[in-house]
């Protein structure tokens, strides 16, 4: 009894983190929809934050505000976005340019919210961290095949890095326990391939340990909106890489997570501290607003794809068309969150 109890404090905790990195990322989402519609003259439904049974709901302005039951998704439902309408101010009517903008927004503001809370990040640091090595552990083995201090790693691998998380990041895919290194020594461009380091053995994969620690530099406020700006780009490209990594068996499959997954970090997080969390949250959101904008259809992108043609063509695809499209998108996408969770839940009991 006792050890349930003790364990109702951190099982709170979490489940109001992930409301609020789920709530946080949907609602930002869904906003850039809602706001740009609502700009546009486009007439809007109603805009509901959840999913399932509706909890609350008010009507104002005829858009109907509601809040459901389940805290894992959100929409904003537009005259005329999936069907026929004579409405002037329907989806379907708005001039193309207008759809565009309204479908991409959401994606937008995911990437904006991110910005923002890694500005906060920053700004939560003592210094920024830079790419140049200011000293190495004892015995460090960078030292020892070519890495000097006062290097500044500008590429890891032929992969230009433009913040230290793009060297952590790179370092973590590099597999074979070695690195080609490209550095800036003494104002000049220096290649150092092979450079060795020594590693250890994490879910099957060979991973790299980092023997050195980077110079900090004290914070401005242009140096905090440019870290974070560059941190913004880095993890942007980490997800596409990361989804290049998926596709081309360089990442085993059976790593891809959802929800559940998502969850079980958030707890993690949370427990390290909010310093954590909001990194976590700035990956989702920029993760969400990338992934959106993929030409998947069912997704922004894959809407996107077709008023891009529709632009090129001056006139619409055929909406039967495109509806088919879709709906075999969603069901990939469903199939593919299915099979995400039973990774989550598998690597939970194991």
């Amino acid at each position: 009894m006792a050890a349930f109890l003790s364990s109702i404090g951190p099982a709170i905790l979490t489940g109001l983190a992930s409301v609020l990195v789920f709530g946080s990322v949907i609602f930002i989402h869904e906003l850039g929809h809602f706001l740009t519609a609502k700009f546009s003259g486009i007439q809007v439904n109603e805009f509901a934050l959840g999913m399932g049974p509706t909890l609350f709901s008010r009507e104002r302005n005829g858009t109907k505000y509601a809040l459901r039951l389940f805290p894992i998704g959100g929409f904003v439902s537009m005259e005329g976005e999936d069907e026929d309408s004579e409405n002037p101010a329907a989806f379907t009517n708005a001039p193309v340019g207008n759809r565009i903008l309204v479908t991409v927004a959401g994606a937008v503001m995911n990437l904006l919210l991110g910005f923002l809370v890694l500005v906060g990040v920053v700004c939560s640091q003592n210094l920024i961290s830079t790419r140049t090595v200011l000293e190495f552990y004892d015995g460090a083995t960078t030292q020892q095949t070519g890495l000097c201090e006062g290097d500044t790693i500008i590429a890891v691998n032929g992969r230009r890095c433009f913040t230290a998380n793009d060297i952590v990041y790179e370092f973590a895919r590099t597999q074979q326990g070695m690195a080609d290194l490209t550095v800036l020594r003494d104002g000049s461009r220096v290649q150092l391939n092979g450079v060795q380091f020594s590693t250890y053995e994490q879910n099957g994969m060979q991973q790299l340990i980092i023997d050195f620690k980077v110079l900090g530099e004290r914070k401005s406020v242009i140096g905090v909106l440019r870290e974070a700006g560059l941190w913004t780009l880095s993890l942007g490209r980490m997800v596409v890489l990361s989804l290049t990594d998926l596709i081309t068996g360089r990442i085993a499959v059976n790593n891809l997570s959802g929800p559940v997954g998502i969850v079980s970090a958030i707890k993690e997080a949370t427990s390290a501290g909010l310093q954590p969390l909001f990194m976590l949250l700035a990956l989702i959101t920029i993760n969400l607003g990338i992934f959106n904008l993929l030409p998947v259809p069912a997704l922004d992108g894959g809407r996107l794809v077709f008023l891009i043609l529709e632009a090129i063509r001056r006139k619409p695809v055929n909406q039967k068309y495109e509806m088919l499209v879709h709906a075999a998108g969603f069901v990939l996408l469903i199939g593919v969150m299915i099979f995400a969770t039973f990774n989550d839940v598998t690597k939970l009991i194991g």
